[in-house]
């Protein structure tokens, strides 16, 4: 029987990336825009807030976009101060290479495994699947999901008995699926 996990974010990630005022490191997002027009020319930025000095930094969204290229439900949420569109642009790739930031996720996500009725079983067949793109450990998954340690689930991949189609060593932030055998 497969058993679905799925891997939520809770909050917003926090924002790395150099504060000018306080040299801190790091950022958090509230979900906060502004929206500045020059005639028919607009800027976006996403404020986020130092955690240190609670100075503000802008992340440009958009760059003289004239108006009638945006979408006016894309524009609304914007001026809404929508936490959903922020979340969305915050894993955009571009958005984070044309600001130089990058996301730490840790305290930003759960797991959801359906309950632990499936842990007692012989074999595990499970299906991970993700939200948002979260970079996650898969060992730290199975930990969690499975409660057992990860040198525990270290020594099942070094012997067999916990394969995947993917490589279980790395961050994956893609869906997934494995299969326990104890």
């Amino acid at each position: 029987m497969l058993n679905t996990w799925v891997v939520a974010p809770t909050c917003l990630p926090t924002v790395l990336r150099r504060c000018h005022s306080c040299a801190s490191g790091s950022f958090r997002a509230n979900g906060k825009f502004r929206v500045n027009a020059n005639h028919k020319l607009l800027d976006t930025w996403l404020l986020v807030l130092c955690t240190s000095c609670g100075d503000t930094a802008k992340l440009t969204v958009l760059e003289r976009a004239h108006v009638r290229s945006i979408r006016p439900e894309l524009l609304d949420r914007m001026h809404d101060n929508d936490a959903d569109l922020a979340a969305e642009l915050l894993q955009d790739p571009v958005l984070r290479r044309r600001n130089h930031i990058a996301l730490d996720w840790d305290g930003a996500w759960r797991l959801d495994t359906g309950g632990s009725d499936h842990l007692d079983r012989e074999v595990i067949d499970v299906s991970v699947r993700f939200a948002a793109r979260i970079p996650v450990r898969p060992v730290r998954l199975i930990s969690e999901g499975c409660g057992l340690p990860r040198a525990e689930v270290e020594r099942l991949i070094a012997a067999g008995k916990l394969v995947s189609a993917v490589r279980l060593g790395g961050r994956l932030s893609g869906d997934f699926s494995f299969l326990l055998k104890r």
